[in-house]
């Protein structure tokens, strides 16, 4: 059960009477940040809204391949909405600068989410913790809303529950998960292409990304930690948006409980995501820390150089290494 209620009625009425909505996601946007952007969107479209979907810096290149992607805006400087929707968000913040601009310039918001993390922000809540992704819950909406699937909205909610579940081996994936995948794939979704183009695939830079930071790898008892510099992001030619997965591959080693990488940013600060086997919550971590996500995926950004940063988070996963908690 959610301990706050689910107000698909007043979120529906909301858009109903709406003519102008904007849906926003949080900043460095993974595979249920679009595709539920992405899904509502057209959803709403073919409803004959006006919609405008916007993230900071736009849509990563290996989700591009989703249908409107090319319409997503990487940034806000004019406009009007009469509801905002915010997707797979936990806070205010994490929707960046085109999610404060939606806030000052839309009467009201809709909070719709899945990290248990969330905040409860805006004025319209949306939020099921007990959901794998974003996506599983704007399914939903559409269910509520008696709105069809066509075949790119299927697509681009079926993205975010493959990627948000990696492939569905999380911990949280029930049949109840599985039903709404069938569903969405009996609507032409193509389950092997989307694991393909999403989960399948890297890029060389990638690669070379992961040969520069294998050096600094370290391991310590059931705790795998890497460093990412920042001129190592230069030096294969990627920004500061990813790590290439490799905060997932540490955790598959056979003697990791714990996985964390260290990214480097600018302005003296230090982007950090974890990753974990059951029974180890690194989402309280990350929530101690001014971050969020869940309890075996989750993320932050810490002030300070890396050696700082190290030094303040080492310790608390090291805590949680030796006292798990219960799955």
């Amino acid at each position: 059960m959610t301990s706050n209620p689910v107000d698909w009625a007043a979120a529906t009425e909301a858009v109903r009477q709406s003519n102008r909505i904007m849906v926003v996601t949080h900043v460095k946007p993974d595979g249920d940040a679009i595709g539920s952007l992405l899904g509502l969107t057209l959803a709403l479209r073919e409803q004959g809204k006006t919609v405008d979907a916007a993230v900071d810096g736009g849509t990563p290149a290996f989700l591009k391949y989703l249908s409107g992607s090319d319409t997503i805006l990487a940034h806000l400087g004019q406009g009007d909405w009469d509801v905002m929707v915010s997707v797979d968000a936990s806070d205010e913040e994490r929707t960046g600068e085109v999610g404060a601009y939606g806030r000052a310039h839309s009467p009201l918001v809709v909070n719709l989410d899945h990290h248990p993390t969330n905040t409860r922000f805006g004025t319209v809540h949306l939020v099921v913790p007990e959901a794998v992704s974003a996506c599983e819950i704007v399914y939903d909406w559409l269910i509520e809303m008696g709105h069809p699937f066509s075949l790119p909205v299927a697509t681009a909610l079926l993205t975010g529950m493959v990627t948000d579940t990696i492939a569905f081996r999380t911990n949280n994936v029930t049949p109840r998960t599985m039903a709404v995948t069938q569903d969405l794939m009996l609507h032409g979704a193509s389950l092997y292409e989307i694991i393909d183009r999403t989960l399948g695939s890297k890029p060389l830079s990638h690669l070379e990304l992961w040969k520069l930071s294998f050096p600094s790898i370290e391991f310590d008892r059931g705790l795998v930690w890497a460093t990412i510099t920042l001129e190592s992001l230069n030096k294969v030619g990627l920004d500061d948006m990813t790590d290439g997965g490799l905060v997932s591959l540490l955790v598959s080693i056979e003697e990791a409980r714990i996985s964390a990488v260290f990214k480097e940013q600018p302005d003296n600060k230090v982007e950090i995501s974890f990753r974990s086997k059951n029974g180890y919550d690194v989402g309280s971590v990350a929530f101690g820390l001014g971050g969020g996500g869940h309890r075996q995926a989750s993320g932050v950004t810490v002030s300070g150089s890396l050696a700082e940063v190290q030094q303040r988070v080492l310790p608390l996963l090291r805590v949680l290494i030796t006292a798990p908690s219960t799955p």
